[in-house]
């Protein structure tokens, strides 16, 4: 019989008890000082995601069918040489949420001591929900006013993902604010990018939401498709862009 002090997860699903063996786990940075600011982490990086950014820079984690390049027992048996040498551990994507043995994972760094990080897009409030008392940061990606998530996420711009994905995304972060978590919000721009126009906007949304940091990414052609599935090509850079970029930081980041 449950009691009072039976752990939450009793009462998941199965599916959501899955454990972190069944990671699908599509890479590894052993030491990252950027990942997670202020933090020695290594990054774990998993593969899947529902959303088709245009300048994603990872397209080859976008199919959830791709096969892992490492078992999680790997992963597992190298956090365990890193103890007392790495503060934390963050999982990213991909979409890390989309991965039931996530939980697990996240329970296992916990227990060799390591903070947790997350970096997400809020795809998944229903998945990421029961991992917020395993969450010590996260990295969340703000893909521009939720009106022009469309534009961003899917490559068909006739899509309703955008709308979907917006709302999603606004429930997810107010979640994670809610509980208490660390966030520091993340806009990635391109130069022709429809999220500029937005800064303002996505600026007074995070404030008035109760978010501390706030950064702008520059996005960059190394990794990105060169022909989007719909034939068009991204445009990464033009004279002045560069400037224009660190001014735009200078101006809107906060935090």
């Amino acid at each position: 019989m449950a009691t009072a002090t039976t752990p939450t997860r009793v009462y998941l699903t199965r599916r959501q008890l899955a454990s972190a063996d069944s990671l699908t786990v599509a890479g590894l940075v052993r030491l990252s000082t950027v990942d997670w600011p202020g933090r020695m982490v290594s990054t774990i990086f998993l593969q899947g995601c529902p959303w088709n950014c245009i300048y994603c820079h990872n397209p080859d984690l976008i199919d959830c069918r791709t096969s892992g390049i490492m078992a999680w027992a790997d992963v597992e048996t190298f956090l365990q040489r890193r103890q007392g040498l790495l503060d934390g551990v963050v999982f990213t994507g991909g979409e890390p949420t989309r991965q039931r043995g996530l939980m697990d994972a996240m329970e296992r760094a916990h227990t060799l001591g390591f903070q947790v990080g997350l970096h997400t897009m809020g795809a998944y409030p229903t998945l990421l929900r029961p991992l917020l008392p395993l969450i010590d940061w996260v990295g969340f990606d703000i893909k521009a006013a939720p009106t022009h998530y469309g534009s961003i996420i899917a490559t068909d711009v006739r899509s309703s993902i955008g709308t979907v994905g917006s709302r999603h995304a606004m429930e997810s972060l107010d979640m994670l604010l809610d509980a208490g978590i660390e966030v520091q919000a993340r806009t990635t721009l391109h130069p022709d990018s429809v999220a500029i126009t937005d800064l303002p906007a996505i600026v007074e949304l995070l404030q008035c939401k109760g978010v501390g940091s706030y950064r702008l990414q520059q996005a960059r052609a190394e990794g990105a498709r060169q022909e989007l599935p719909d034939g068009r090509t991204l445009s990464y850079d033009r004279p002045g862009w560069d400037a224009e970029f660190e001014a735009l930081k200078a101006r809107y980041d906060f935090g």
